[in-house]
């Protein structure tokens, strides 16, 4: 019971403008959580075991948002973040935890949304998939401002659409390193506002729009046996040594006659789910994905593939039969649409597969979907070292 005379910690919240606190966890997303008096503080950049002085920038009900003033003592597991456009660059948040620390940290932090927000009881992950660090990446979306005569290169800044020119990016694989460092020096106003860039095998590059040299060329990279064809306008997996063991945990040792693959992008998961199903039907609205993907079958000689371009939406509900054997689905970042959720659990299918990086949007559609559904296993993939999202693959499977 709070003491006669003295204000609730929501008033007393607001009269601060500075404050001391611990951080207690990282929180889905990177940043830091910490408490006063039992009220919920939003830390970007700081660590779990941190002791901070810091600034209070947002207050709402509930909780408030706050700025590093100082460290008082760091948590373990900090160290000097290895890129020197950390501070500003708004593509990573975490590169100031050690790589192990920071993936257990974030992996914890994506569960506890997850089943927060569901209400859902999870199994313990059956494997933490863990794959470089650094020089990773395969694709950089940067973004440009004329200066003068020259044109900057870089990054939108944390929480702003100010640029930070960068002149070096280690998260990426070299060869796109090196063509994101020298836009710079080949563009010339007027530039495009955003370039897209991707990395195939071989060191290849290409750039949507094409851009200072580099053209929007056709690209090939090889997975679990397969030539996958792709340029920089499309979706692709991101991490260059993960996307193999991500195709693996997706489609996993079961085999059909038939298998659905919603948002299917180039055939990713299409082309390996042929072989252990007789037909897989891949469904994806992105016009370029779709060219690719009928490419990547016929290049692959699956004939038991169907390409159908339209958006999931639109397909779902007349196509889509009652107890399918097996869906996977790879929905953007948003994650599934209502009516793609409600036909979901109105067909039941035998097995539902369902890969995301939003743990609240994913946690939202579970809710739904465990009404027909039970988690028979939960695989994390840390497709985004060095930043707070993590990949999570859900294998679902149809209440008896």
């Amino acid at each position: 019971m709070r003491p006669p005379g003295v204000p609730p910690a929501g008033a007393r919240l607001a009269q601060l403008d500075e404050l001391e606190l611990v951080v207690e966890r990282l929180v889905a997303g990177g940043e830091g959580m910490g408490r006063f008096e039992g009220i919920p503080i939003f830390v970007p950049l700081s660590a779990p075991g941190d002791r901070l002085r810091v600034r209070l920038i947002e207050r709402k009900p509930g909780y408030g948002r706050a700025e590093i003033l100082a460290i008082l003592a760091p948590g373990p597991g900090r160290r000097e973040p290895p890129c020197p456009h950390f501070a500003e660059c708004g593509g990573c948040d975490l590169q100031h935890l050690e790589d192990t620390v920071q993936l257990r940290h974030k992996g914890l932090a994506a569960l506890e949304t997850l089943r927060r927000l569901s209400g859902v009881a999870l199994p313990p992950p059956s494997e933490v998939l863990a794959g470089a660090a650094w020089a990773y990446r395969l694709r950089a979306q940067v973004h440009t401002r004329a200066l003068g005569s020259g044109v900057q290169v870089g990054y939108h800044a944390r929480g702003s659409r100010r640029l930070v020119p960068v002149e070096r990016c280690p998260v990426l694989v070299p060869e796109l390193e090196r063509a994101v460092t020298t836009l710079a020096r080949r563009l010339e106003p007027p530039a495009p506002p955003r370039i897209d860039l991707a990395a195939g095998d071989d060191g290849a590059i290409a750039a949507a729009p094409a851009s200072g040299g580099i053209e929007g060329r056709e690209l090939h990279r090889r997975v679990a046996g397969f030539d996958y064809a792709f340029d920089a306008r499309c979706f692709f997996q991101g991490h260059a040594g993960l996307i193999e063991a991500l195709v693996e945990r997706v489609v996993g040792p079961w085999e059909g006659e038939t298998a659905y693959d919603l948002y299917g992008g180039v055939g990713l998961f299409a082309l390996p789910l042929a072989r252990r199903y007789r037909r897989v039907t891949l469904v994806e609205g992105d016009r370029i994905a779709v060219r690719f993907a009928r490419k990547n079958a016929r290049l692959a000689h699956a004939g038991g593939v169907e390409v159908v371009g339209r958006a999931v939406e639109s397909w779902v509900g007349g196509h889509l039969p009652d107890g399918a054997e097996r869906v996977v689905a790879d929905p953007p970042r948003d994650g599934l649409s209502p009516v793609v959720r409600r036909l979901l659990v109105a067909r039941a299918p035998a097995r539902l597969t369902y890969v995301s990086c939003h743990p609240a949007a994913l946690a939202r559609d579970l809710k739904e979907l465990a009404g027909v559904f039970e988690v028979e296993s939960l695989v994390l993939a840390d497709l985004f070292p060095q930043t707070g999202h993590v990949e999570i693959v859900l294998q679902l499977t149809r209440r008896a």
